[in-house]
């Protein structure tokens, strides 16, 4: 399953800021809940549509909704959130028999944003 990062430019910066402005509890409860709400969009996107197998239809099960983990990592202040079915990335992007039904990278997009703001927050 392919990952979405991204990377906080001038994290030195964003250290003396936030060194002046809040604890690195402060940070630890913002990667906290940022992770947890990734994992909830997740969750709330990965609603399937089923698949056919020959001619019949196969309802969709639930196993990738519910395989979606969260881990803090790094004392705290890092975390990964993503589905151990091993058929996920299928799900994501598609093949050439299955549209995609992306549920990650629209998740991880939109609680980016979210994280940064909380961030911000915490230097002012």
């Amino acid at each position: 399953m392919a990952r979405s990062k991204f990377r906080v430019d001038g994290i030195d910066d964003l250290y003396d800021k936030l060194k002046d402005s809040a604890t690195m509890d402060d940070v630890k409860l913002v990667v906290k809940k940022n992770v947890a709400e990734l994992q909830e969009g997740m969750q709330r996107r990965a609603s399937f549509k089923g698949h056919y197998e020959g001619k019949k239809f196969i309802k969709a099960t639930g196993t990738t909704k519910r395989s979606i983990t969260l881990k803090i990592e790094w004392f705290g202040m890092g975390g990964s959130v993503k589905p151990t079915t091993e058929y996920a990335s299928y799900l994501e992007f598609g093949t050439r028999y299955m549209a995609a039904q992306p549920f990650v990278n629209p998740a991880f997009m939109i609680q980016r944003y979210k994280f940064i703001k909380d961030l911000s927050r915490l230097m002012k």
